[in-house]
């Protein structure tokens, strides 16, 4: 009797070891015990870093990021880029300060804002995917369309002096152990939760990942192809206008340059999380947790004291490369596989 064995064709992709850690998941892994590292060693060298508030800070400081983070995950899942986001972050907090100065109500103004995000990011999907032009083009188009509003609503710093803008903007909610959060902070929090549900959950999520691992098969397939690529750009350009009202709580003022450089700091935080950047592979916890570190690298400069606010992009950057060429290793490791 002879004993055969069986070597595996070639190209044929490996199964995972019971108990691994997925292509989707092992980024986020890794974004995590990165958090967990930093905010051990900043708790070690600096005195009244290990604590709850610290933490939670990191929600206040960086709600509107988060916000901004999950609308550029929707894009980045399908292989796209969106580079408007920044400027309807400001566009957003001008229009809106510009029309509470001239009398309107709070509501209508928030809705008029996130229909002026919605109906931007909706007609740049549409450009990208009906015209067949480059994301990259159409979203750099539409940051300059955004930016050059901004500048035709006012050139100077408009202040928000609206009393339900103003509560929002000084309401804390108190949580134990003497700690509080911001009402912006939890609501970014149930826009994640929200983004998990609805990629996790739905037709549309699983639709997102298709077009994003393979545009073609999703075709095949019968999926939606087109009308997903233009709602991922509408869910970016309402995210970005929820996170410009946002922004416009937590600085109560409208300003043309505020935001400068926002959406390079969305997308760190989502290719940070685990997302490829070629689309189909990563999770939305991974922009938050990216988002997050983010933060705390923000945190340890503001603690050091003596140190510039540009070792920030410098650390970002270092950080940016790092997982640039971890996710090209996992996508040449056939475990790596989604």
């Amino acid at each position: 009797m002879t004993a055969t064995t069986t070597a595996p064709a070639p190209g044929t992709t490996r199964r995972r070891r019971p108990g691994m850690p997925s292509g989707q998941t092992l980024p986020v892994l890794v974004t995590f015990v990165l958090f967990v590292a930093l905010f051990t060693v900043g708790s070690l060298r600096y005195d009244s870093f290990f604590s709850a508030q610290v933490l939670l800070n990191l929600f206040v400081d960086n709600a509107f990021l988060v916000v901004l983070a999950v609308g550029m995950t929707f894009v980045i899942l399908t292989g796209g880029i969106d580079l408007s986001v920044g400027a309807v972050v400001a566009l957003s907090g001008v229009l809106a300060a510009r029309l509470l100065a001239a009398g309107w109500a709070p509501v209508p103004v928030m809705l008029t804002v996130l229909l002026v995000g919605l109906a931007l990011g909706t007609a740049m999907g549409a450009v990208i995917q009906h015209l067949e032009v480059q994301p990259f083009v159409v979203t750099l188009a539409g940051m300059f369309l955004a930016r050059g509003m901004c500048f035709v609503i006012s050139v100077e710093s408009i202040p928000i002096r609206d009393p339900l803008f103003t509560a929002i903007a000084q309401s804390a909610i108190t949580l134990p152990g003497d700690t509080f959060v911001s009402p912006s902070a939890l609501l970014a929090v149930a826009v994640v939760a929200v983004a998990a549900y609805v990629l996790h959950s739905t037709r549309f999520g699983r639709s997102v990942y298709a077009v994003g691992g393979n545009e073609h098969s999703a075709m095949l397939m019968g999926l939606p192809v087109a009308r997903t690529k233009v709602a991922v750009y509408a869910i970016s350009g309402t995210c970005s206008a929820l996170a410009g009202l946002l922004f416009g709580f937590y600085s109560l003022s409208g300003y043309s340059l505020a935001a400068v450089g926002t959406e390079l700091d969305a997308i760190a935080a989502v290719v940070i999380g685990g997302t490829l950047l070629s689309g189909g592979v990563g999770l939305v916890v991974g922009s938050l947790l990216g988002v997050l570190v983010l933060g705390i690298i923000q945190t340890f400069i503001s603690f050091e004291g003596t140190l510039s606010s540009w070792w920030t992009r410098i650390v970002i950057g270092v950080l940016l490369l790092v997982f640039v060429v971890l996710q090209r290793l996992l996508v040449r490791t056939p475990s790596g596989a989604p």
